[in-house]
């Protein structure tokens, strides 16, 4: 970054880092010829992270400070793969699916949290990987719900791959389809014979925070199935945006017991051997008996 557009907290935040990354404490001169600043200016700027604790002097040295520490501390209770991980974790036991987590970036989404149940091991997690619009359903169910004028770096990600925009097979028609109906559906583009279901989370400043998606086996998410697997993305969409609003808004609900009807559609989306052992495992309901007659009185 050029020094002339450096700002008092762009240096602050570049030591900060600095320290944080380094493979051993670096000294002075290592800092400020890592962040691109006069030896000078890093001391200064220095001297006020060790004050407010977010840099430690030791010595000739620096390591990172208590402040980096309890703000960490805080991250991994309170960072949004934290806060949302209950969340995949419940969707993924009522459906039976892989559940991941994804975050837009400047042109594609990235998967920060991936729930994999054993049977899908043959799936890739992609735990880590930034995905374009045209091949999954987390980030064209993100660019659907930015308004237009944010779309253009995904739309030119695509079209660099060489996916149409337009017509009916073009990415553009796919998200309007996706902002119609609030979710995204994929049906083999990265993999095959992968099928994928994907809703973004939108809390109350209208831009999408996160998405959801479901992973599964194509047959899996097909038409008789797709209605279900839908309203419980929602649901738990829903219920991640209620968290992320934090006080203030409403309290996130528990997962509340499925239907009869829903039961049911939900042990049928179950492999056969999962809904074998969950019968085997349930108790046989006892005999009713049979009123006897009465007689006469």
């Amino acid at each position: 970054m050029p020094a002339e557009t450096r700002t008092a907290v762009d240096k602050a935040l570049d030591l900060v880092e600095a320290v944080a990354r380094a493979d051993r404490p670096p000294r002075l001169t290592d800092l400020a010829e890592e962040v691109g600043l006069h030896r000078a200016t890093a001391y200064r700027v220095l001297v006020d992270l060790v004050r407010r604790g977010w840099v430690l002097r030791a010595g000739d040295r620096y390591l990172p400070g208590t402040a980096v520490l309890r703000l960490s501390s805080s991250a991994a209770r309170n960072s949004l793969g934290a806060l949302a991980r209950p969340v995949l974790d419940r969707l993924s036991e009522r459906t039976g699916m892989m559940v991941n987590l994804q975050v837009p970036e400047v042109d594609r989404s990235r998967v920060i949290d991936v729930v994999r149940p054993d049977r899908l091991a043959m799936i890739s997690r992609l735990m880590g990987e930034a995905l374009p619009v045209h091949r999954f359903a987390g980030p064209l169910a993100l660019v659907a719900a930015l308004e237009p004028a944010d779309r253009a770096p995904y739309l030119r990600t695509a079209e660099a791959d060489g996916h149409p925009l337009d017509g009916p097979d073009g990415l553009l028609a796919d998200i309007e389809r996706t902002a119609r109906t609030g979710f995204a559906v994929e049906y083999g583009r990265n993999e095959q014979p992968v099928a994928s279901l994907g809703r973004a989370v939108v809390t109350g400043t209208g831009a999408p925070v996160c998405a959801l998606t479901m992973v599964g086996l194509g047959a899996e998410i097909d038409e008789n199935r797709l209605g279900l697997l839908q309203e419980l993305l929602r649901e738990a969409t829903d219920e991640l945006g209620r968290i992320l609003s934090g006080p203030g808004s409403p309290a996130p609900s528990s997962p509340s017991t499925p239907t009869a009807s829903a039961s049911a559609s939900i042990d049928a989306m179950r492999p056969a051997a999962d809904r074998a052992e969950s019968v085997t495992a349930s108790p046989s309901p006892s005999p009713t008996p049979t009123p006897t007659p009465e007689g006469p009185a």
